[in-house]
C-alpha cells in the first residue's frame, strides 16, 4: 500500500493557527484604544505599545520580502547588537503615526503573512534559510515567530494593566523552549559542582517538574534522583517565562510570594540570573 504524504496543514497549521490566534488576539486588545494607549510603556526597554506593533510589523514585511532598514545609529542604551540596531530603525520609522494606523498596518501584514503561510508546501516548510538564531527549517523560525509575537501580546497586556488569561500553542512553544534551555542554564550558567541536583516544579495550566544532576560537567535529566536537591524550586509557569524572557528580574522572580525555593540560596540566586535566556 502507498504511504501518503503529510499534507501541509497536517503537519504544520498548528502553528498557523496560532499565530493567527496570538496576532487576533492583539488586535482585540488594541482595537478601539485612544492614542495614549499606544504610548504606554512596556517591560521591553526604551519600547512604547506602538513600537512592539511596528517591531511586528517589520519583521513580517522582511520575511516577506521587502529589505531591512538601515540599522539605527547611534544605537540607544538598550540596543546591544546589530539585530536589536535593525529592529529599532523599524520601530522609529513608524514613532510619528498614531497608534490606529500603526494598528491598520500591523493588521493588513499578518493577514497577509497568514495568507503566504497557508501556501507553502512541505519543502518549503523544512527548507533551510535565515533566522535570528542562524540557519533553521522555515517551521522553526515561524516558531521564533510565533514565541515572538505571543511574548509580546503579553508586554502590551501588562503595559496596559489589563494581563490576559488564554494559553494556546504560544505558551507552548514559549515554555518547551524554556524547558529545553535549562541543561544549558544549570550546567553551564549556574555550573554548579559535579553531582549537583535542581528540582524544577511549575504549577499551572503547563505544569511540569524537571530534575537535573551535573555529571561529567553537563547537566542531564534525571526521572529519579535519590536524596534532597541541592535546589528545588517551585513557581507557576506565568513567573517561570517571564523571567526567562527577561521581563522580570532575578530578585523579582526569588522574591515572589509563589515562587518557593529550598536549598542553596548561592545557587538559587545565579540559577535566577542565569534564567534569561529567550530573546
Amino acid at each position: 500500500m502507498r504511504k501518503e504524504t503529510p499534507t501541509t496543514e497536517a503537519t504544520y497549521e498548528w502553528l498557523v493557527s496560532g499565530l493567527q490566534a496570538t496576532w487576533e488576539a492583539l488586535g482585540r486588545t488594541l482595537e478601539g484604544r485612544a492614542d495614549e494607549s499606544f504610548d504606554a510603556r512596556t517591560p521591553c526597554p526604551g519600547w512604547s505599545v506602538r513600537d512592539i506593533l511596528s517591531h511586528l510589523i517589520g519583521i513580517e514585511r522582511v520575511i516577506q520580502g521587502e529589505p531591512w532598514p538601515t540599522p539605527i545609529e547611534p544605537r540607544p542604551d538598550y540596543v546591544h547588537n546589530d539585530l536589536g540596531a535593525l529592529n529599532e530603525a523599524m520601530v522609529q520609522q513608524r514613532r510619528h503615526l498614531s497608534g490606529r494606523v500603526v494598528l491598520d498596518e500591523f493588521t493588513t501584514v499578518t493577514a497577509r503573512s497568514l495568507e503566504r503561510l497557508r501556501g507553502l508546501d512541505l519543502e518549503e516548510w523544512e527548507r533551510e534559510g535565515w533566522s535570528p538564531e542562524g540557519p533553521r527549517p522555515h517551521y522553526r523560525f515561524q516558531e521564533s515567530r510565533l514565541l515572538d509575537s505571543w511574548i509580546h501580546l503579553q508586554d502590551v497586556r501588562d503595559a496596559l494593566l489589563e494581563p490576559g488569561d488564554d494559553h494556546g500553542a504560544g505558551e507552548d512553544v514559549v515554555v518547551n523552549r524554556l524547558e529545553a534551555a535549562l541543561p544549558f542554564v544549570w550546567g553551564k550558567r549556574v555550573g554548579p559542582p559535579e553531582g549537583s541536583t535542581l528540582r524544577l516544579h511549575l504549577t499551572g495550566r503547563l505544569a511540569r517538574s524537571v530534575t537535573l544532576t551535573v555529571l561529567e560537567g553537563r547537566a542531564v535529566p534525571r526521572e529519579h534522583a535519590a536524596g534532597s536537591a541541592d535546589l528545588e524550586i517551585t513557581t507557576p509557569v506565568a513567573l517561570f517565562w517571564r523571567r526567562g524572557a527577561g521581563r522580570i528580574g532575578a530578585d523579582s522572580f526569588l522574591a515572589a510570594s509563589a515562587t518557593d525555593v529550598r536549598g542553596s540560596k548561592d545557587l538559587a540566586q545565579r540559577f535566577a540570573e542565569g534564567l534569561s535566556v529567550l530573546p
